[in-house]
């Protein structure tokens, strides 16, 4: 047996090494280039959206806000809608005041409570009286829940229920004659990752190890407001399929934990204001950054955003591939605190 001279090894190793550098530096241009494409198609993209009409739900506070100053200073003609009117003046003034040497279209104020169902196709149609169309519709109102469900009033389902999802619905129905009538448009519902999954009430972002064994640490509150996202995000879908040939696009955007006032008016067990800002909640992102990411989805038309950190994706993953373990896990937790 013959073995190959040491120096024949390490001279090898150095062609190798020449070539792994070389292959390293082509991929690391192949990323460069195709971030600058990005965003250049994101600019592009953007640059698009000037002039539309954009109908905010929800946009007295939180995202909702944030939004109407992401769209407003991409030059769209937003429509702020929410039940409390003097907030949405406030909305306004800043938005006119923050971006004097922008956008050209006043914002326009349109009180709305989306839980009076009845009474959404008649506000609909007195803002098309006006703009005579809508090109994207963000639905960002909603309402979040806190208590055990063997502990809460079934009116609390049927409140949080009415406003994440029926009042989407009843919006939608209502603006959706006149968008297929136009052959275009955006309905964007912001949903929640609870949508698509039960979210432990205390995940972080861990190792593996440590998520395995926070999954079976935490404790859910929040079953009413998840059940409502999850009905937001079938709508979705099936809808989606539905109009996708007459030029409608339908978003979902899953937002993880954002830094809003969620959590202090989330309805406990009895039907009264939570009244505390959950730990998560506080630590959450923050409503611009999340409206920033919306509005790049928006302009780059794309049906589903999670905005959220590595573990929520990830327990999407784990509650796909393995129910049964999922379960297991969460079974775990629940029978610890009975």
């Amino acid at each position: 047996m013959s073995f190959r001279p040491y120096s024949d090894l390490i001279s090898e190793w150095g062609g190798w090494k020449a070539i792994l550098s070389s292959l390293a530096s082509v991929s690391a241009l192949g990323w460069i280039i195709n971030k600058f494409m990005f965003i250049r198609k994101k600019k592009y993209s953007v640059s698009k959206l000037q002039n539309k009409v954009v109908l905010i739900t929800g946009a007295s506070s939180g995202i909702g806000e944030a939004l109407a100053h992401s769209f407003y200073r991409a030059g769209c003609q937003v429509v702020l809608a929410a039940r409390r009117e003097s907030e949405l003046q406030r909305v306004r003034e800043d938005l006119i005041h923050s971006h004097e040497t922008g956008p050209t279209h006043l914002p326009v104020i349109l009180p709305l409570d989306v839980s009076e169902l009845n009474e959404i196709p008649q506000k609909i149609e007195s803002l098309l009286a006006i703009h005579k169309k809508v090109d994207i519709l963000l639905s960002c109102a909603g309402i979040s829940s806190r208590g055990a469900v063997v502990d809460g009033s079934v009116d609390v389902d049927i409140k949080v229920m009415l406003i994440n999802y029926f009042g989407h619905v009843a919006l939608t129905k209502a603006l959706l004659p006149h968008m297929i009538r136009e052959q275009s448009g955006h309905i964007v519902a912001v949903s929640s990752i609870q949508g698509k999954i039960a979210v432990p009430h205390r995940l972080e972002l861990l190792s593996m190890r440590q998520t395995i064994r926070e999954l079976t640490a935490c404790k859910i509150f929040r079953a009413s407001y998840s059940a409502s996202k999850h009905a937001l995000q079938a709508f979705s879908d099936s809808l989606r399929a539905e109009v996708a040939s007459q030029g409608i696009k339908v978003s979902v955007v899953s937002p993880g934990y954002v830094k809003t006032n969620i959590s202090l008016n989330a309805l406990n067990s009895d039907g009264q204001p939570h009244q505390v800002m959950d730990e998560n909640t506080a630590k959450g992102m923050s409503p611009e950054y999340v409206a920033d990411r919306i509005l790049e989805a928006v302009a780059l038309e794309t049906k589903e955003v999670e905005i959220a950190p590595f573990i929520h994706r990830f327990a999407i993953i784990l509650r796909v591939l393995t129910p049964d373990l999922f379960a297991f896990l969460l079974r775990k937790r629940a029978e610890s605190e009975s």
